[in-house]
Parts: structure tokens; C-alpha cells; sequence
């Protein structure tokens, strides 16, 4: 019989909602800071502690100015990918990248896109995990004209792996609305589209419900990343259940602080009867990983096979890839569910969140 615990890791997985500058393991990123001269304040591995969101996201934006050749990115996107294979068995995944993160390391777009593609399709061959690109905008940090500027470089290096577009940092700092002419471009030239929002680490006035309206209305987003604010307006978040909006909720906070309320929001939004993709945004700062973001969640929350299978399978209806080959996973998934679900010990449906392995 397959204990909770392996069943957990086992089922086929899909990662929606992960930052590439964010999964750089701290060795690797020690290594690439001497390599390319970048002065960290202290050892990844501290650099990765933080105190507050604002922080963590001077982090973030630190570690990507490690990345300064094709090399370099293709090594970040292959250990990535590797990652999501050995620690949760995810079979395919969509990364963020921030092109405007790495430019002062003096790399342009098209030399960071192929190395990031040089790394996924060799991940591929060796996990057979596969993966697609999202070109991604910190509103902190960026203006919406950078927003079309990317779309510039996106539509002057076209590469099939970038499929979207996606908006993050701060809401405080751009909410949706500023965005719309660059959303829009990037509907025209067939990219799809989300944005992070109603994020539970800044205040209802700075991330509220009013977001999802924005985004989904006026940005024309297909896919949306957090959303535990939602909550705070039940008209909206009856509207987002309606609608099937898949969400990509990031099981383990970056701030201890907000762990257990983060993952009784998920609770909360998966009983409000949203449709939820659970991830782990930037796991590699966040010490986390697929696997240990599943046990824990599962183990807090006292979920079974039954919402095992229904994250499996709305994860890979809520990926951007193409309905051929999702229709084939689809179909590998479900075998797989199924013979796991056969070898699981009916008595052994529940994790104890004190035994869950760490990352």
C-alpha cells in the first residue's frame, strides 16, 4: 500500500505560477554572483530570509541580476525544472520572467529568452516535464510603457515557448487599470494573460476584490494569480466561481506570519467554490518545493484523494497549453490518478501537519 504522503508527491502535477528569479537555488546563485561580479550583501541562504513582502521582493530582484549570460539562464531553467520534477512530480509547468530584471546585467531579450529555452527543452528531454515562458512586468519597479516595451521585444523575438504575459509586484504600486493599453496589445498579438492580485500580504484598500473586475473586465485576464482577498466581497467571488476563473494560489507564504491564515483563505476560497491551482511561486527563497506546498496544505487543511484529483486535473485544464497536448495529459493524468488511487491505503487518507517532510 502507498502511504498519503507518496501518494501525495505521486499524483501528476502542473506548476502555474512560478518566478524563475525566485527558484534559483542558493548555491547556484552564490556560484553565479562570483562568476559574474555581483556584490551580495551576505550568502544566499540569508539573503533568502526576509522580514516583510517589500523585502522579499529586493531580494527577488537581487538574485536575477546573477543572471548575466544565456548560460546562465539556461542553467536556472533546467535546475527549475528538475526541481518541480524530483520534489512533486509536476509534468508540465509555466515560469514568470522578468526581462527588465536582468537587462542591467547587460543581456538582451532574445540572448535571455534562448537560454531559458535552451534550459527547458533540455529539462524536458532528461524529466519529460514540459514548460512554457510568461514574460512577466513588476509594477513596483516599472512603468506601463516598459509593459509595451516588452511586447515590443516579444513581437520583434518571437519564440513559441512565450505564450503570456503576466503582471506582479506590488498592487499598491499599479493597480490593474494602468495596465489596460499594454493588456490589450498583448491580446493582439495572441498572447494570453493574467496578473497577480488581491494578494494577503498588503491591505484590502491596496489589493481589493475590485481587482478581479479590473483584471478580468478591462485586461481581459484568463488565468489570475493569488486572490485571497477576493473574499472580502462575496458578489465578486460568487462572479469568479461563476466563471470557472482558475486561480494559482501559492500554498506557503514567503512571511511565517501568514502561513496558517494563507492557507485557510485557500480553504475558504475553495469552499466559495473557486477553482484553485495550487503552486509555489518562488520556491527557492521561500525554502519550499511542489511536494512539500502539497503536504502541508493537505495536512492543515484535512484534504483526501478527492481534492487531490480535482487540483490535478483543473491544474492542467488552466494551463496555456495547446488543447492537443493537454487533451493527451489529460489522459495520462487520469491513468495515473487511477493507479495510485488503487494502491492507496484506505486507511491512511489524512497527513499530520506535524510529520510533513520540509523542503
Amino acid at each position: 500500500m502507498t502511504s498519503f504522503s507518496d501518494y501525495l508527491d505521486a499524483v501528476p502535477k502542473v506548476e502555474l505560477h512560478l518566478h524563475i528569479a525566485g527558484a534559483i537555488r542558493p548555491e547556484t546563485l552564490d556560484e553565479l554572483a562570483v562568476i559574474n561580479e555581483l556584490r551580495l550583501p551576505q550568502p544566499a541562504a540569508e539573503l533568502y530570509r526576509f522580514g516583510d513582502f517589500y523585502e522579499f521582493l529586493d531580494a527577488l530582484r537581487l538574485a536575477a541580476l546573477a543572471l548575466a549570460t544565456p548560460q546562465d539562464f539556461r542553467r536556472v531553467a533546467y535546475e527549475g525544472i528538475e526541481d518541480l520534477h524530483r520534489h512533486g512530480n509536476v509534468r508540465h509547468a509555466e515560469l514568470f520572467f522578468n526581462p527588465h530584471y536582468h537587462m542591467p546585467s547587460g543581456i538582451g531579450y532574445p540572448e535571455m529568452v534562448d537560454g531559458l529555452i535552451e534550459g527547458l527543452e533540455a529539462a524536458e528531454r532528461d524529466f519529460g516535464v514540459s514548460a512554457l515562458l510568461i514574460a512577466c512586468i513588476d509594477r513596483s519597479v516599472c512603468l506601463p510603457s516598459e509593459a509595451l516595451q516588452m511586447l515590443d521585444w516579444i513581437s520583434q523575438h518571437p519564440r513559441q515557448k512565450v505564450v503570456g504575459i503576466g503582471l506582479g509586484g506590488a498592487e499598491r504600486a499599479g493597480p490593474p487599470l494602468l495596465w489596460v493599453e499594454a493588456w490589450r496589445q498583448a491580446a493582439r498579438l495572441g498572447l494570453r494573460r493574467t496578473a497577480h492580485l488581491c494578494e494577503d500580504n498588503q491591505a484590502l484598500f491596496e489589493a481589493p476584490p475590485a481587482h478581479f473586475t479590473h483584471c478580468r473586465d478591462a485586461l481581459g485576464c484568463d488565468r489570475l494569480d493569488h486572490g485571497y482577498n477576493l473574499l472580502a466581497d462575496p458578489t465578486v467571488t460568487a462572479r469568479a466561481a461563476a466563471e470557472g476563473v482558475p486561480f494559482t494560489v501559492a500554498c506557503w507564504s514567503g512571511m511565517e506570519f501568514n502561513r496558517v491564515p494563507r492557507r485557510q483563505r485557500i480553504r475558504a476560497m475553495k469552499e466559495a467554490g473557486l477553482t484553485l491551482v495550487p503552486c509555489t511561486d518562488d520556491p527557492a527563497i521561500f525554502g519550499t518545493n511542489m511536494g512539500h506546498c502539497w503536504r502541508t496544505l493537505f495536512a492543515d487543511l484535512g484534504w483526501g484523494p478527492a481534492e487531490a484529483r480535482r487540483f490535478s486535473l483543473d491544474g492542467l485544464a488552466a494551463s496555456w497549453l495547446p488543447e492537443a497536448q493537454k487533451a493527451r495529459l489529460r489522459a495520462e493524468f487520469l491513468a495515473s490518478l487511477d493507479a495510485l488511487e488503487a494502491t492507496l491505503d484506505p486507511a491512511d487518507h489524512r497527513l499530520d501537519l506535524a510529520v510533513t517532510r520540509r523542503a
